[in-house]
């Protein structure tokens, strides 16, 4: 037998796994979508937020600003001038005690060359580097001086070089001079098309300790030289004019000392042949702190600082077309480690997840519901509601497995017909076939079956019971209530003061919750939506979600009604159930030319155009349910009216509960046999 090893799965994305649940994130959405906001700022509030223990926008923001204000308090951007000063001063104050107990000739003219060196730091150094030092001391702490400018103005170019020159051996710095031509040499080959990655595998095996990030390819290489050139370009930048040509010298005279000068010239002017933005004018930084910085932590500082403006600014999202492809993966992990970028990839998957799932949809740039989603949102909403309603039901709820779809059962009989489907009437027809069989001559004809009328084979039935013969004409159904289909309409106010009190949101989900509840419930109704302010429109489903109020003066419903009268004589069998959600009484109606006509307070015409509509939908049987969302006297005078023209009832509801009580009273009214 062949034997077998199991192990961890390595072979990619686990096969076995359940698909990525982004419903939870469209639900999530949907808030800010029914209160008006398009999906792209749903989409980003939801990035912003972030999602399932996953850190959002607005947190990395955070930690960015945090990250900056420290970076800025950490220290001085002139500290290698202050540095440099420093053991300049102490290396001349050696020499001076040295030569002050000397009483010869030669020791005053030192000291008068001495005293004649320039105030600019690196002209004295110029001048001093051939100086023979009396003073041992004086003579090691100028070494130390330049040997310091050395390694900081090379650590200012290539970060980490400052620990690599440690040590004053000139093979160390023979090593710098040969992995400069190596690069440069790389570079040309590059530019010729002969550069090949196992070119570039050797430079680092025989390199790799100067760059501690570890570039994988030349171009990695190359985004780290030009990342730290720009930032040493942003560090001159930051200082006064005085100090940024003071620095500039020192930086050149210790090139110079070092015998590097040269490459490091054409090693930038290959650069920037690669990367023109080298060319480009940089802002300076200001940082706040009073520690001063070596040149090589003050570039790396201010190498971060840009980062992370940079991170801000694509964070933030604040711009046209903004995505989260604009973030850097690479300056997230640089400034917060692997788990930010782990948290930044499942906020991009949760958008990818939306448009291959089918939720979300970009058309010409700009991200669209799909009907997928509509329905979804309308599902929740309707969620919602029903967690909202006492026990989660309500009078008229008929989510019943044992009815079937014919209705409740009445309690009355009749004989099975071909085609039924009303629940068997089981003692009933057990007793038509036990009567018929002690009838006179009864056999139970028509060749019927034996059936054990107690269940299992006939051999298990109790002794002496005799068989009972079920024939056709045995059975009966039980009677059911007949479930009529409904036409129903839902008027909801579009005017701008249903945005100005909050309303608008929540009669969306409303409205998304009615049409979940037919489609899944009862699809067997006819259901129309209409929203009105100076006009009234039919309002589809699909469009509901993304459908903003109108800014607008009017509030139409004598159009309203008459589109859903429309709906009701187009559906005749159907019971009619029309309910109206407003937060004000009729202010405009729609005038012979089709124009719409406003004016406030209502002008009689309105109020009497309106009235006429009710009273023809109380002629078409159709109860009016009127749900007002605002305490106003002039509508509440309005609907009193109506109710008591029309018969329907009037609801005083709270925003954060209409769509509980509209949708209990469709399903009370619903649920009701139809008067006549």
């Amino acid at each position: 037998m062949a034997n077998y090893r199991y192990g961890e799965y390595d072979g990619g994305p686990d096969p076995l796994a359940p698909p990525y649940d982004v419903r939870g994130a469209l639900d999530d959405m949907g808030d800010s979508i029914l209160g008006g906001g398009t999906p792209a700022d749903a989409l980003r509030d939801l990035l912003r937020r972030g999602w399932q223990g996953r850190r959002g926008l607005d947190d990395l923001l955070r930690r960015v600003r945090e990250r900056s204000r420290d970076l800025r308090g950490r220290g001085r951007l002139d500290g290698m001038l202050e540095q440099a000063r420093a053991l300049l001063d102490t290396a001349i104050g050696q020499e001076r005690a040295e030569l002050f107990p000397d009483p010869s000739d030669d020791a005053r003219l030192r000291e008068a060359d001495l005293d004649a060196l320039p105030a600019d730091t690196a002209q004295a150094i110029r001048q001093l580097a051939d100086y023979d030092w009396r003073s041992a001391a004086a003579r090691e702490t100028f070494q130390r001086l330049r040997d310091l400018l050395r390694r900081e103005v090379l650590d200012s170019q290539f970060r980490g070089m400052k620990d690599a020159l440690t040590s004053p051996d000139p093979a160390a710095m023979q090593r710098v001079k040969d992995m400069l031509a190596s690069l440069r040499a790389m570079l040309d080959a590059d530019s010729r098309g002969e550069h090949t990655q196992a070119d570039f595998d050797q430079f680092m095996a025989e390199y790799g300790e100067m760059f501690p990030d570890n570039p994988g390819n030349l171009e990695e290489l190359v985004d780290s030289l030009v990342r730290r050139m720009m930032a040493a370009e942003r560090l001159l930048a930051s200082l006064s004019d005085e100090q940024r040509q003071e620095l500039a010298d020192l930086m050149a005279q210790a090139m110079e000392d070092a015998g590097l000068a040269a490459e490091m010239a054409a090693l930038a002017d290959a650069l920037r042949a690669r990367r023109p933005e080298l060319g480009r004018p940089q802002r300076g930084v200001r940082m706040s702190g009073q520690t001063p910085l070596g040149l090589g932590d003050a570039t790396s500082a201010v190498a971060d600082l840009a980062d992370l403006a940079e991170l801000e600014n694509a964070l933030g999202q604040d711009y046209a077309g903004a995505s989260l492809d604009d973030v850097d993966e690479e300056a997230v992990r640089r400034a917060f480690g692997r788990q930010a970028v782990d948290d930044l990839e499942a906020l991009r998957r949760i958008e990818r997840e939306l448009q291959r799932q089918g939720y979300l949809t970009n058309n010409g740039g700009s991200l669209e519901l799909t009907p997928k989603a509509v329905r979804r949102l309308g599902d929740t909403a309707l969620r919602r509601v029903f967690a909202g309603l006492e026990n989660g039901r309500r009078s008229g709820d008929h989510d019943r497995h044992d009815a079937g779809q014919a209705g409740d059962i009445t309690g009355a009989t009749r004989e099975w017909e071909f085609g039924d489907e009303q629940p068997i009437d089981v003692p009933g027809t057990v007793r038509n076939a036990l009567l018929r069989s002690i009838a006179p001559g009864g056999q139970g004809g028509m060749g019927g079956r034996a059936v054990p009328p107690y269940g299992g084979s006939p051999g298990g039935r109790p002794p002496g019971a005799s068989r009972v013969r079920l024939t056709a004409r045995d059975f009966h159904v039980s009677e059911t209530e007949r479930r009529n289909s409904a036409a129903v309409c839902l008027l909801v106010d579009l005017s701008y003061s249903m945005a100005l009190r909050g309303t608008w949101a929540a009669a969306k989900q409303t409205a998304l919750a009615l049409y979940a509840l037919l489609r899944s419930k009862y699809p067997q109704d006819a259901i129309q939506v209409v929203g009105f302010s100076n006009y009234a429109r039919e309002l589809r489903e699909t469009e509901l979600a993304g459908l903003g109020w109108d800014m607008v003066q009017g509030t139409n419903l004598h159009h309203a009604l008459m589109l859903a009268g429309r709906h009701l004589d187009r559906h005749p069998e159907h019971e009619p159930v029309v309910l109206i959600v407003t937060d004000g009484e009729p202010t405009a109606h729609l005038q012979r030319d089709g124009r719409p006509w406003f004016d406030w307070p209502p002008s009689p015409e309105t109020v009497e155009l309106t009235l006429a509509e009710v009273d023809k939908m109380t002629r078409r049987h159709a109860a009016l349910n009127i749900f007002m969302l605002a305490e106003d006297d002039r509508l509440s005078a309005f609907v009193d009216n109506v109710a008591k023209r029309n018969g329907g009832r009037v609801l005083r509801a709270a925003p954060e509960h209409l769509g509980e009580y509209v949708v209990n009273d469709f399903l009370r009214t619903r649920g009701a046999r139809r008067q006549r």
